[in-house]
């Protein structure tokens, strides 16, 4: 019996380990798609502004900040969001793109929760304040809208 007990925690143990980025996606509010980003500390982004955040299922994140297009990762365990942008591109752009591509860079990894309301995604800093507010643009393969807000 104790044979069989090593063996499951070992095979567990091995699968866990074997996922390819190491991020943990667990949470009911289902992220997964690509989100476009209306407004940016209460301020609504510039009309032409091509702003979005895409959540892969594996924890991969990824879009593009109002001038250039960035990767990174990120966590949502237990209704805590860490968004971890990493690498970007870096050309010019208008001032009023460049300025908001400061302003979302700055902001990503201050979130720590999301809500869902309505259409909305809402993203708020550990205090409750909205930082960035996105509407769906696409979804995940398998993602059928079936959100649980918060």
């Amino acid at each position: 019996m104790m044979t069989l007990r090593w063996i499951i925690v070992s095979a567990v143990l091995l699968l866990t380990g074997c996922q390819s980025t190491g991020v943990t996606v667990d949470s009911q509010l289902k992220l997964e798609g690509t989100w476009h980003i209306e407004e940016i500390n209460g301020q609504s982004v510039v009309n032409y502004s091509p702003a979005q955040l895409s959540f892969s299922p594996n924890g991969a994140l990824s879009g593009n900040n109002s001038c250039n297009t960035f990767t990174g990762n990120y966590t949502f365990i237990d209704d805590v969001l860490t968004l971890l942008p990493k690498a970007g591109t870096m050309k010019a752009c208008v001032d009023a793109l460049e300025s908001q591509e400061k302003n979302v860079m700055a902001l990503m990894p201050k979130v720590t929760q999301a809500r869902l309301v309505k259409t909305q995604l809402i993203l708020q800093n550990k205090e409750g304040k909205t930082l960035l507010m996105l509407k769906r643009v696409s979804h995940a393969q398998g993602d059928d809208m079936s959100m649980t807000p918060n």
